[in-house]
């Protein structure tokens, strides 16, 4: 049995651990209350969160 891998952060290329969550929706796709997550690490939580809130996409974040 092999362990779990430590999750990931979201951004592109990046292999750090996750430590926010990034709860999302695009609301012409999706209804109001469903979110998609993604995962972040402290270095790439604000980007990711800007790239989100330029669209309107981001709802919330929270620790991971």
């Amino acid at each position: 049995m092999t362990a779990p891998e430590e999750p990931v952060c979201s951004a592109k290329g990046c292999k750090q651990t996750a430590t926010w969550r990034l709860l999302w929706n695009n609301p012409s796709l999706h209804t109001p209350d469903r979110r998609k997550t993604w995962l972040a690490c402290d270095d790439h939580r604000e980007h990711l969160s800007q790239f989100l809130d330029a669209r309107r996409f981001l709802r919330e974040v929270r620790p991971f």
